[in-house]
This record gives C-alpha cells, sequence and structure tokens, in this order.
C-alpha cells in the first residue's frame, strides 16, 4: 500500500511540474519511486552482488564497528552535481571553510565553472571525483562512516540502495576508492540489507533511531524495495554486525510524510538531545510524531541511562497549509540539517517562520556558525539539506563522547566524566569551567578504572550559579579537540540548585489522565498520566459494552509524568474507552480506532 501510494504521489508530481532537467538533461528522480522504477526493481536486485568484487561483504573478525554520529569530527562532505544548482553552490561555499568538499560529477568543468561564476572558492577544500550518479539523493545512497574498534581504522558501510539507480550505487565505491579506505557492502546473503541514510540517525554509542519503514524494506513480503526475507532480530544483527547498534528504536511511520524518513523530522543534537519537528495541536503528523516521542521516553534512555531531552521546532506551513490540507503542500521541515564541524547548514523557506527556526538552532547549539540555506525549490521532491549531503568522518579521530551535565547541587562538586580515545593515545585531558562573574578555570581529568573514560570536578558552587564548561583534550600524537566542538565560545551549561528535597504531600494533590494522542488512533498510541503523589491505579481498556480489552497498568502509580502506551493497528476498527482507575475516582476518555 505505501508503495503505491508513493508511485501515486510522484506521478501527480510529475505531471504538474513536468520533468525537471539537470546541466546534462538527466531526468530529475525524486526521492521515491519515479514512474516506472518499481518495475525495474527485480533486475536490479538480481544483479546487486556484481558489486560484491569490490565489498567486502563480511564485518571484520575478532573487531567491532561503530558507525559515527553526525556532530563528531568530519574531514568531508560528499554532494552529487546535479539539479538544484544553487543550493549545492551554497552548501559549498559554506562548508569548504570546515572541511573538503567531495563533488562527485560526471562534467568536472561545468561544475569548476558554476562555482567559480558563483564567487565560490576551488582553489582549496574542493575535490571533483569524475564519476556517474542518477541522483541527487546522496544521504540515501552514499557511504557511511565506521571506525574499527571505536577509533581505528575509518571505513564504509555500503547498504542496497532502496530503488533501481545502479549508477548510485556506484558513489560509495568512489568515494572509498578516493580515500584508499575499505568499503564494507550488505549486498551478500544472509547479510543482505536494503536501508536509506535519512532513515538513519545513531549517537555513536549504539544507539540508533529510525521508522519501521526499515523493517517493511527488508521483511520479503509483498513489498518493492528489496529480495531480503528477514525478521526483526536478523536486521538488528546486521545492524549490529556493520554499524555497531545494540539499541535500536523503530518508530511507526508518519501518514503525512510520503518518504517515511525520520530526517524529515528529527534529528540528534548530541548524545542526550532531541530536536523534533513540531505542528499545531492536531495538525497533519502532530499526533503521531508526538506518540512516537513519548513512546521513546517511555521506553528507551540514552548511553547514559537518563531520559532524552527533547527541543521543538516548528514545521512551518505553506502558504498557511499544512499536510493534511493536500498533498500539493510542501513538506517542510527545519529538522532536515546538516553537521559540518562547526557549522551547520539548516534549509529555510520564509523569513516569518525562518527566524524563529534559526534562533532556535543557535540557542541550542551555542557557538556553532548557524546558516540558512532556501530550500524552497528542493522541498516539493520530498527533501532539503540532510538529503543531499553525507559525512565522511575523520581519519584517526579524537572522539569525546561525555554524559552532559544538566544540573549541579549547591551541596557537592559536579563531577564531569568523558570517554576520551585516539589510536595514539590520549597525552592530556582538562576541564575547563567558569561562572558569569570568573574567568576560565583548568582541572586536569584523570583516568578512572574504565578503560577511555577521565573525569574531573567542578567545585562546589552557590544555588543559583550558572556554570559554564567544555573539555579540551590532546592525543599522545599532538592531536588536539574540543567538546563541544566550538569550546570557549558554545561551552556546556548548567544551573546549580538547591538539593534540599521536600517529603511534604499536597492535601489536594491531584491525578489526572490527560488527552490520549493520537485520537483517532490507528498505530502507536499514548495515554498519558498525571498524577501529583504515588497512588493505587488501574488504567485500562474496555469495548463499547464495558468489557475489559487491555489492561495497561496495574498497582502503584508514581508520583509526576506516566505514559502508557497501545498498539491501535491490533485493535478492531471502532469506538474504546481508556479509563484511569484510583480509589478516589474513576476518569474516563472515548478512543476511536479507524
Amino acid at each position: 500500500m505505501r508503495s503505491f501510494l508513493l508511485l501515486l504521489f510522484t506521478c501527480l508530481f510529475t505531471g504538474l511540474f513536468g520533468q525537471i532537467k539537470t546541466e546534462t538533461k538527466e531526468t530529475f528522480l525524486p526521492k521515491g519511486f519515479a514512474p516506472g522504477e518499481e518495475a525495474k526493481m527485480e533486475n536490479y536486485l538480481a544483479n546487486i552482488q556484481s558489486r560484491d568484487a569490490v565489498c567486502i561483504t563480511t564485518p571484520p573478525a575478532g573487531s567491532t564497528l561503530r558507525s559515527i554520529a553526525e556532530w563528531e569530527e568530519l574531514q568531508a562532505l560528499v554532494i552529487t552535481w546535479t539539479n538544484q544548482i544553487p543550493i549545492l553552490t551554497e552548501i559549498v561555499r559554506h562548508a569548504r571553510e570546515e572541511v573538503e568538499v567531495i563533488i562527485v560529477t560526471n562534467n568536472v568543468n561545468s561544475a569548476q565553472n558554476t562555482l567559480s561564476n558563483a564567487n565560490v572558492d576551488i582553489s582549496s577544500n574542493v575535490t571533483f571525483v569524475d564519476d556517474n550518479f542518477n541522483s541527487i539523493w546522496v544521504r540515501d545512497y552514499g557511504p557511511n562512516t565506521v571506525y574499527v574498534d571505536d577509533v581505528g581504522s575509518l571505513a564504509f558501510v555500503d547498504w542496497i540502495y532502496n530503488r533501481p539507480r545502479p549508477l548510485d550505487d556506484t558513489v560509495p565505491e568512489a568515494i572509498a576508492d578516493y580515500l584508499g579506505i575499505d568499503n564494507y557492502c550488505t549486498t551478500q546473503a544472509p547479510l543482505d540489507l536494503v536501508h536509506t541514510g535519512g532513515n538513519y540517525m545513531t549517537d555513536g554509542l549504539g544507539i540508533a533511531f529510525s521508522s519501521d519503514l526499515f523493517l517493511e524494506e527488508n521483511d520479503g513480503v509483498g513489498n518493492d524495495f528489496g529480495t531480503s526475507s528477514h525478521s526483526e532480530a536478523e536486521v538488528l544483527d546486521i545492524m549490529n554486525d556493520f554499524m555497531g547498534i545494540e539499541t535500536y528504536p523503530l518508530m511507526e511511520a508518519l501518514p503525512y510524510d510520503v518518504i517515511h524518513h525520520i530526517d524529515m523530522h528529527m534529528k540528534l543534537l548530541n548524545e542526550e538531545t532531541l530536536i523534533v519537528g513540531e505542528y499545531p495541536e492536531g495538525r497533519a503528523d502532530g499526533p503521531q510524531i508526538e506518540a512516537n516521542i513519548q513512546y521513546i521516553l517511555n521506553n528507551y534512555t540514552t548511553a547514559y541511562g537518563d531520559p532524552f531531552k527533547i527541543v521543538r521546532i516548528p514545521m512551518p506551513p505553506q502558504n498557511g497549509q499544512y499536510p493534511d490540507d493536500g498533498w500539493w503542500v510542501d513538506y517542510r521541515t527545519y529538522a532536515n540539517a546538516v553537521f559540518v564541524n562547526n557549522t551547520i547548514l539548516v534549509p529555510t523557506y520564509e523569513e516569518q517562520y525562518d527566524t524563529t527556526a534559526l534562533r532556535i538552532w543557535e540557542e541550542n547549539m551555542p557557538g556553532y556558525n548557524v546558516i540558512g540555506i532556501n530550500c524552497n525549490d528542493i522541498i516539493p521532491s520530498l527533501g532539503a539539506i540532510h538529503c543531499i549531503t553525507k559525512e565522511v568522518g575523520a581519519f584517526e579521530p579524537l572522539w569525546i563522547t561525555t554524559n552532559i551535565v544538566d544540573s549541579g547541587c549547591d551541596n557537592e562538586a559536579s563531577i564531569v566524566e568523558a570517554q576520551i580515545k585516539h589510536i595514539s593515545g590520549i597525552e592530556s585531558a582538562t576541564l575547563y569551567y567558569k561562572t558569569p562573574s570568573t574567568n576560565w578555570a583548568a582541572v586536569s581529568m584523570i583516568p578512572t578504572a574504565t578503560d577511555g573514560i577521565y573525569s574531573g570536578d567542578i567545585p562546589v558552587m552557590p544555588e543559583g550559579t550558572e556554570v559554564s564548561y567544555y573539555i579540551h583534550a590532546m592525543a599522545s600524537s599532538g592531536k588536539t579537540i574540543t567538546r563541544p566542538m566550538p569550546g570557549a565560545d558554545g561551552p556546556f551549561e548548567f544551573m546549580v540548585e538547591s538539593c534540599f528535597v521536600s517529603t511534604e504531600m499536597l492535601e489536594n494533590s491531584q491525578t489526572i489522565l490527560e488527552e490520549v494522542f493520537p485520537n483517532p488512533a490507528s498505530a502507536i498510541t499514548c495515554i498519558p498520566v498525571q498524577s501529583e503523589y504515588a497512588t493505587d491505579a488501574v488504567v485500562e481498556v474496555t469495548d463499547v459494552l464495558g468489557r475489559r480489552v487491555e489492561v495497561l497498568f496495574e498497582g502503584q502509580l508514581p508520583a509526576g509524568a506516566s505514559k502508557y502506551f497501545i498498539n491501535a493497528a491490533e485493535y478492531q476498527a471502532g469506538t474504546y474507552f481508556v479509563s484511569l482507575k484510583t480509589e478516589r475516582q474513576t476518569q474516563t476518555q472515548k478512543l476511536i480506532v479507524k
């Protein structure tokens, strides 16, 4: 059904706007299937294993592969030079200030002339790789950076692309050949895997996110994406073998996001924070996005065992309309951004909305150079900046990952711990901290009993003190880096609080069944409960005759916010009632299952 809707949308899009041509007269290909492409999938997949001669089809024996987070140290950014030349030009203009920009093109002279005429300096940090390709969507088919044993040899992992575009499949090989590194491919059964970069993000510590399109692409049952026939456990094992992924939340695909790629509405900012697109209440994909996020918060934690922090950013309308107003409304997003070391490139559309979005990015990523690039021309094709770029991690990275301190106590020192690694070893690690009334002070971070973990203390501070800090590391090779990457220009910050806790319970405390969402429901549905004290309670679903369908919770309800979930896809369509029962009261809400 998804494939049919995607094809229908693409046909309507092509019929309305015509075929957009590149400078080499190639047909512009959307992120979804172009007309006629589905019929080519069988032949494409039958020939996919011909690439095995230039790929390594099994993970390295005796070692692990670690997939990098996008905010880690990069050496290059890859783009393919076709269509959307103004957007690509601006990406090159700004990215080359941070890293080498690798431009894959089959017309080097034309690309060079276009950039030079736009006053983009191509004398350094710009490399042209002469190679063929089919489409602009390098995020989906491009190489995925991994490291052997955390910070060892740089390598690529190349999944089976879910489109019959064989020239796109050669791009990871061309980049691997240019860099002289290994290229691992998931093309050989039983380790064959179909996946796309736009539907994947990771914290660099073994946690990754995708929509459940990932399972559909690989289940081998009535889909057009691949020949794989794997169970969920099998695809997760393959992701662990090739990408080092150990925890993998898979979220319900959104009803109005035709492409079902998570980079259209969310992005990891660091190990603990997700920026998530937000619609006006009840509009478009808003209810399902919120249900998915609440599902994550209720069932998963960061690699450090803490709840994920959520930053909301508007999903802007087009002419006052949202995707639920009609298929012709662009799926505008500010989450489809890309990190390029100290720079973040963000899609923009209209100043009245862009101003707020860029402010949210700047407030949450202080010290970074946040640059907006107009994406009105490309967003109708179901993608923006993240979709047309691909990161390449640094050779021999100096890796710092840390449990970010978000609050401190006024009766104890604040402990900062970080995992710091480099292939040559670590010469020194230093914690820098300051308050608004003091200059930066330095504290040596000491290796702990756990390999690679360093620790430093920020002294006791009075309640209400705002503390800024960052970490500086030097490898034995002499290489240095800071975390956050902007260092003193964009440090981590936290407030010192009083740690006295009152145990007095308010007499008028309440327990509330908050609004169930999404409602009507067809997939993962969230039932939020708020209680000012711990109390015995039952949360259940009944049918219209009062018969119990499912018990979501029974026992002592904790104080604070709790969230419970049902999978409405497992229910028959109709009317149900969600109830919260305590000793004091019963609260009930009607739930419609589509």
